[in-house]
């Protein structure tokens, strides 16, 4: 191991405007920076996962793609989800799944409460050009 990813007091010390993001995004990550710069906000694999969403929840910027998101890979929830994400969606619809969020959703009820492997593994079924190495 050589590098490590910057700690949010490192990020916290950037200069906001030289960040290449739309304002929005610009504030959702700075915003994000500062709460766990400063403890507000913890996103650990020992955080307690029903909490961390609605505090991400409550930070400008944050939906539930990008809260399921957190919670899958920095949370470690296994049973995080998200039926929005077009990968999933058109896995899904290639599978012969429900394909809207809803139906998605109600169909996934099954798997819980491992639906981040079924989220990792219906990314893989997706033709995107993410999912092949390059030759």
């Amino acid at each position: 191991l050589t590098h490590l990813f910057p700690t949010a007091g490192a990020l916290a010390g950037l200069d906001p405007e030289a960040l290449a993001l739309p304002r929005t995004r610009r504030t959702t990550l700075t915003t994000l920076v500062a709460a766990l710069a400063e403890d507000r906000l913890r996103l650990d694999t020992d955080t307690e996962w029903e909490r961390a969403r609605a505090e991400l929840a409550a930070l400008p910027g944050f939906g539930p793609w990008t809260i399921e998101s957190i919670a899958m890979r920095a949370l470690g929830d296994p049973d995080a989800f998200l039926p929005t994400d077009l990968g999933i969606r058109r896995a899904a619809e290639r599978l012969g799944l429900p394909a809207t969020p809803a139906a998605l959703t109600a169909r996934a009820a099954d798997w819980r409460p491992w639906r981040a492997y079924a989220v990792q593994y219906l990314w893989t079924v997706d033709d995107h050009p993410i999912n092949h190495l390059p030759a």
